[in-house]
């Protein structure tokens, strides 16, 4: 792949991206911004040793979600979670708080089962892509899955 593919690949699916680790850092979009420009800009170093054994969005995945691990390392939040339930209107400066209840119940499940969850449900990807991108087998996928349903069932229930 050479360097305009790659930035024709990026201006068509960064939103995707964005999105996806946004979902991933539930809801914190300056987090999200942040890892997905680190995502591209070590994808971009790194375009010359891309291999077309996979797709390369499958690859471009698997650089986000291992920035977001290593963000994830890194960082320990000493800050609370604050709560805004019950706070549904339609003004356009309350959108933020649309999807409050589903990233405070992302953020309780392990980073494991919300990314495969995420990848599965939100960007459509397949088991063994999700397998792939992740670094762990098929099996471990699907239970990631079934136990990521499971939480998230109960938490949005609560």
């Amino acid at each position: 792949m050479n360097r305009q593919q790659f930035i024709r690949y990026v201006e068509s699916h960064q939103r995707a991206v964005r999105r996806f680790l946004t979902a991933l850092c539930c809801g914190d979009a300056a987090l999200a911004d942040d890892l997905a420009q680190d995502t591209f800009v070590k994808a971009y170093l790194a375009c010359d040793s891309f291999r077309e054994d996979s797709k390369l969005s499958t690859w471009i995945y698997r650089i986000a979600y291992n920035t977001f691990v290593s963000s994830r390392r890194s960082y320990k939040s000493t800050e609370e979670i604050v709560e805004a339930v019950g706070l549904i209107t339609t003004d356009r400066a309350d959108k933020a708080f649309e999807y409050q209840q589903l990233y405070q119940a992302l953020d309780r499940l392990s980073d494991k089962e919300r990314s495969a969850i995420l990848l599965h449900y939100m960007q459509g990807y397949a088991i063994n892509e999700i397998a792939e991108i992740t670094d762990t087998s098929i099996d471990a996928v699907k239970q990631q899955l079934s136990r990521g349903r499971q939480h998230l069932k109960g938490l949005l229930n609560d």
